[in-house]
């Protein structure tokens, strides 16, 4: 019972231990996705591929959404800024959902036609290997400090395994079958996760109860 308790309320020693982590794991995700989105947004161009382009910008969100994390963790106290972080993060996934599906509907009526991309299939497969495991990191830290910005952002990060895997299966599908119907197909799939996780950020920014509650970690206290 109170083993149960300590196991889900850190001490402050090990909130600052947690914290480094989360500070440690933003700072390579950063790193990672600005590499990533330079990749994918000129491999996008030259292939006219909104799948491709579509990825690139999530990259770009995934950066705004760990340097939002990374905001508010330099804070002396991080849960003051907790309510920004989110809605950051809220708001880029729905910038990003409404670029990629305008894209992705200009594609499909014609406008332009996806082209190969080896260095697209390549980066998917790269970001598919890598993803899953800063995500699990960030998300198992975010738990256990209490931190529903922090689960946030982990859970962009795993929607980035997502649109990796989709991302592969239309690359693959239009330089395999030259259906580059399939391209855009996966840039709408990116952008309908995005509005999916976009709402979930913006709907734990809204709530009243605890953060704690928030990421599922400690049932609430009913007596006083």
């Amino acid at each position: 019972m109170t083993a149960a308790n300590t196991a889900t309320v850190p001490n402050p020693a090990r909130r600052l231990v947690l914290q480094r982590r989360i500070r440690l794991v933003v700072a390579i995700t950063i790193g990672y996705n600005v590499i990533e989105a330079a990749i994918a947004l000129a491999a996008g161009t030259v292939a006219s591929s909104a799948a491709l382009v579509g990825f690139g910008l999530d990259s770009v969100v995934e950066v705004l959404s760990a340097a939002a994390i990374a905001w508010q963790f330099a804070a002396p106290d991080p849960e003051t800024r907790e309510r920004t972080a989110l809605r950051v993060i809220a708001v880029s996934f729905f910038a990003l959902a409404a670029y990629v599906s305008v894209d992705a509907a200009l594609s499909l009526l014609g406008a332009r036609a996806a082209e190969h991309s080896p260095v697209g299939i390549v980066l998917a497969a790269v970001s598919l290997a890598i993803m899953p495991v800063l995500s699990w990191f960030e998300r198992r830290t975010g738990r256990e400090l209490g931190s529903a910005s922090a689960v946030a952002d982990s859970k962009q990060t795993l929607l980035c395994s997502y649109l990796s895997a989709a991302l592969l299966a239309g690359l693959l599908l239009n330089s395999l079958l030259g259906w580059a119907w399939a391209d855009s197909i996966a840039a709408l799939v990116i952008a309908a996760f995005a509005v999916k996780e976009g709402l979930e950020a913006w709907k734990g920014d809204a709530c009243t109860v605890p953060v704690s509650e928030l990421t599922g970690e400690r049932a609430p206290e009913t007596g006083h």
